[in-house]
């Protein structure tokens, strides 16, 4: 009987090393940490206090800055809205994942993601998560393949098309499968500003589910595209600071009204201000996500991310250049220069992830489905293109790299690039070979992709198109070239 107690022991002990050296990462805490991901509308990276924006104050976002880890090294999942979110939730960049453009469906919607694949939100829902969305969709209109609920979302609220997103003043919007008519609006008429009733809905969440894990998606609308901001004291703060300016003029079917077009924008007399106050708006939601948080008693446990889908946009009369919106890179939404796809990331986690910190890490948005699967415990999909940065981010060795990234993007006559040991090749015009331009910038030394160095290092840009070559998979649907 002793003998057998001590084998018992032995066994016991065996299994206590093993456990400890298999999962190095595993997190103690009193039940799954909640996760909320806040997923601005072409954000820039320049447009927050903190990456040094100097005419927008968001004093909640730069104190998320402060109470976590920023990284500045992370890229979106494309340079436009669609595919960067089918980036984010199928670990797989735009040379593999279902939805490589913004491929419009009328009368509403886009191309929908297939219901097959596995995807960041079925596995918060397979480990028991509530999951909500909150904002814009655009990956699959109601009742297709691609609608949030069979994308493991139990609730949705907001605009499911992303061409009805351009219009801040909506006649509806969705709630799961119903169309809900909102207040004083029909397209003519502004009354009700949807993002701030997206915003309530957003909060009613939290309230709703803090007896159990969630995961909460608030793909934010703003800053994207029409300028449009209530009149009130964010916005005549900025009025005031700014004077008088000159007016965006829209063109015919911008405006509200019986001849509107609903992928237009508005007419803003003063667009400096509304942009501004749109940016004031997203943080003002950022605080007030947080003070619920704080109110629930759930602040310790929850993790909190903020991110943009792509870089800064200059419809609608925007004016990224005045704002420095793209910081110190090259380019804007649409390219695949720093300036389309480099953005801000913040990550707060109390007493896991380290105030106050910075990670240089290179990471992408494909990247967030395995380090969350890793996180929960959960089996990643094999064949993904993403790598759990979870030592990254809870300051642990042994953090894995990517051996190289990849962006495709298909209008404007198509675009490439791929970044690896801060080498970085940039083509464009590649649907016509007699068109492609070429480029290739050593980051480390000019992150603002100043001096092409392609003439001089014919090796790495053969090197660097060998691996574009590689990681594009054809797509029937989204076709980069003839087929």
């Amino acid at each position: 009987m002793k003998q057998l107690s001590l084998s018992i022991l032995a066994l016991l002990g065996c299994v206590f090393v093993f456990s400890s050296f298999y999962f190095p990462f595993q997190i103690e805490s009193e039940g799954n940490p909640n996760v909320i991901f806040i997923l601005a509308d072409d954000l820039g990276y320049g447009d927050v206090g903190f990456l040094g924006q100097k005419y927008i104050e968001t004093p909640n976002i730069d104190r998320l800055a402060a109470e976590g880890m920023v990284f500045t090294k992370h890229y979106a999942g494309a340079p436009v809205c669609a595919p960067s979110r089918s980036a984010l939730l199928t670990g797989l960049h735009t040379g593999h994942t279902p939805v490589r453009g913004n491929f419009e469906v009328q009368p509403e919607g886009q191309y929908p993601m297939p219901d097959t694949l596995q995807t960041l939100s079925k596995i918060f829902q397979q480990a028991g998560y509530a999951t909500g969305a909150f904002g814009k969709w655009g990956l699959g209109f109601v009742g297709t393949s691609g609608d949030p609920g069979n994308q493991g979302f139990e609730e949705f609220y907001g605009y499911n098309c992303q061409r009805y997103a351009h219009r801040y003043y909506p006649a509806y919007l969705w709630q799961n499968q119903s169309k809900v008519n909102l207040p004083g609006n029909d397209w003519t008429t502004k009354t009700t500003y949807a993002p701030d009733l997206i915003q309530e809905k957003t909060l009613t969440f939290l309230e709703e589910n803090k007896d159990k894990p969630f995961f909460l998606f608030m793909p934010i609308v703003t800053p994207h595209a029409e300028l449009a901001a209530p009149d009130d004291a964010i916005f005549q703060k900025y009025r005031a600071k700014f004077g008088e300016e000159k007016p965006h003029q829209a063109p015919e079917g911008g405006d509200y009204g019986p001849e509107m077009k609903i992928p237009g924008y508005q007419s803003e007399p003063y667009p400096h201000a509304a942009f501004a106050a749109m940016v004031g708006r997203i943080d003002r939601y950022v605080g007030e996500v947080v003070a619920k948080l704080e109110e629930l008693g759930l602040s310790e446990n929850t993790i909190i991310v903020f991110t943009s889908d792509n870089g800064a946009h200059f419809e609608g009369g925007a004016d990224p250049e005045f704002f420095d919106s793209n910081g110190p890179f090259r380019g804007l939404k649409r390219d695949l220069y720093d300036g389309g796809i480099h953005v801000p990331l913040i990550v707060k986690w109390p007493g896991k992830v380290k105030a106050g910190s910075q990670s240089d890490h290179v990471s992408a948005f494909w990247d967030w489905l395995p380090t969350f699967a890793e996180l929960l415990d959960q089996p990643a999909p094999k064949g993904i293109d993403g790598v759990s940065f979870l030592p990254s981010l809870l300051g642990k060795s042994g953090q894995k790299k990517h051996d190289f990234l990849y962006w495709e993007f298909h209008e404007l006559g198509g675009r490439q690039a791929v970044l690896k040991d801060g080498w970085k090749l940039v083509k464009y015009q590649v649907k016509d070979p007699l068109k492609t331009t070429t480029e290739l910038f050593d980051l480390s030394k000019d992150p603002g992709e100043k001096v092409d160095l392609s003439g001089k290092n014919p090796e790495k840009v053969k090197e660097l198109e060998a691996l574009i070559t590689h990681a594009h998979r054809p797509n029937p649907v989204f076709q980069l070239f003839k087929q």
